[in-house]
């Protein structure tokens, strides 16, 4: 038996249109998982779904705002109808409306960030779960943050946010274990995503950031997505409330 086999899954994966979150949805689908394609954009879902589908793998796209409760509550509803009831939920959608230091933020902008990256994946997670528990489990993973655990200037309410994800997973993780839910959480480093351009989006900056790393360089979207499909499946079984680190060992050295 593959430990880290998908069959007869459904996975839906928030923030799925690129970057990790489409790293995420591909690797799942390989290893054989139907998987639902969401993101704000319909067209950018439509041509992930459809590269998936070519490659041989099952998907299908359903665009939503996580901020949206009426997207959320459609979100689910066409993932029941298209391919049956979620075992997998991987809540990776975040918003980062502002950088700069934090006492300068706006309220607007403060709750946009907590309300997108934390209160979304709590309502999300409630479409899902008594479905996954009269099923006999499943699996919640949140996408938070290497933010979340070392200071983080100029992005601190997405740090705070990403912080509280991990609270959530062991809130949630200790709820809904007796009825075999496992709940975790991936904080990647710096990977080269568009969410992160800024970060890295020129020779300099990149070499800057990849010196102060054990690994020497900066993280790509498929260093992620293979994590996923560990906590999803069978190999990871026996894991629940923790937080798995990718970061090429950044914490190591700072």
């Amino acid at each position: 038996m593959n430990p880290f086999d998908l069959s007869d899954k459904t996975a839906v994966v928030t923030g799925s249109s690129l970057g990790i979150g489409r790293s995420i949805a591909e690797h799942m689908a390989r290893a054989g998982a139907r998987v639902v394609i969401s993101s704000r954009k319909e067209k950018a879902c439509q041509e992930v779904a459809e590269a998936i589908n070519r490659n041989g793998g099952q998907a299908i796209a359903v665009p939503a705002n996580v901020s949206n409760q009426d997207h959320l509550e459609n979100l689910i509803a066409e993932t029941n109808k298209q391919f049956g009831p979620v075992d997998i939920l991987v809540c990776n959608a975040a918003a980062n409306p502002y950088y700069g230091p934090l006492t300068e933020i706006t309220d607007e902008a403060y709750h946009k960030t907590l309300d997108t990256n934390i209160l979304s994946l709590i309502r999300l997670f409630g479409l899902v779960a008594e479905g996954m528990a009269a099923r006999g489990g499943g699996s919640l993973i949140v996408i938070s943050s290497v933010g979340a655990v070392k200071a983080t200037p100029n992005l601190g309410a997405y740090a705070i946010s990403k912080a509280a994800n991990l609270q959530v997973v062991r809130t949630l993780a200790a709820e809904w274990g007796e009825k075999q839910i496992r709940v975790n959480a991936i904080l990647p480093g710096l990977v080269k995503t568009e969410f992160a351009r800024v970060l890295w989006d020129n020779p300099d900056a990149e070499k800057k950031a990849s010196t102060r790393l054990p690994l020497r360089r900066l993280g790509e979207s498929d260093d992620i997505g293979p994590a996923a499909v560990f906590l999803a499946s069978r190999a990871g079984e026996w894991m629940t409330g923790q937080s798995l680190i990718i970061d090429g060992g950044s914490l190591l050295l700072n």
